[in-house]
């Protein structure tokens, strides 16, 4: 064998020596992917409440709709709802029109509409407070969004189940390979998109008595955790 052909052997031998060791893995990976779930009862509830207001004017219109606005702002503090839940949601006035064929649009008046935004603390409360709401002038209500307050809480007890279940589900595979886990390599949490459990299961509903009622019914927080195992 010349010297070259010893020269272009030598590297692919060396080659061959140091891949095996640079790429050995003594046991076996498992990647697992876990959700964890905990249920919890909304105790926070998002309403929006407004007044729509007619005029013959802008003047007119935006008069009366403050008028109302006043009242239901007064039967808020009354109930006791603080300040800082109760925030502007919308202010808008846009004029009425009677359309004729063969004519162009003509106003006929103004529509005023004052909406807040109004977070309640006390579900058991809040159907009740609608209705007074109701008596002092409101005449729109939309929702109810109902939240957790302390949802970093709840999410933080979804994490550790997530955990749990990661590695229940890695000591199965272990047993059924004849193997066991040796330790944990990797952990990352799911995307935010990942993380939303249901919608909570709410309604609205009017008993016999005309009083309107909230059921909060239950809502569940996920959280999902990728989890890579080395077994052995």
């Amino acid at each position: 064998m010349t010297v070259a052909a010893l020269a272009a052997t030598f590297p692919l031998a060396a080659a061959a020596q140091v891949a095996p060791s640079a790429t050995a893995v003594e046991g076996t990976l498992l990647d697992v992917v876990a959700e964890g779930r905990v249920n919890r009862v909304p105790d926070v509830a998002l309403i929006r409440a407004g007044v729509v207001s007619q005029g013959a004017t802008a003047a007119e219109a935006l008069t009366a709709n403050a008028r109302q606005m006043a009242s239901v702002l007064t039967a808020l503090k009354a109930a006791g709802i603080a300040d800082r839940d109760v925030q502007t949601a919308t202010i808008s006035l846009n004029p009425q029109y009677r359309y004729a064929e063969n004519q162009p649009p003509a106003i006929t008046g103004y529509q005023a509409t004052n909406s807040v935004s109004v977070r309640f603390r006390d579900i058991a409360r809040s159907g009740t407070i609608l209705d007074a709401l109701v008596k002092q002038g409101a005449n729109q209500i939309d929702g109810p969004n109902l939240t957790i307050d302390a949802i970093d809480a709840a999410m933080d007890e979804a994490r550790v189940d997530a955990v749990k279940r990661a590695r229940a589900r890695a000591e199965l595979y272990a047993r059924t390979l004849g193997m066991r886990v040796a330790r944990i390599v990797v952990v990352s949490e799911g995307s935010d998109g990942d993380v939303p459990g249901p919608m909570p299961q709410m309604m609205v509903r009017a008993e016999a008595k005309d009083s309107t009622q909230i059921a909060p019914g239950e809502q569940q927080v996920s959280a999902n955790v990728r989890v890579r195992f080395l077994l052995q």
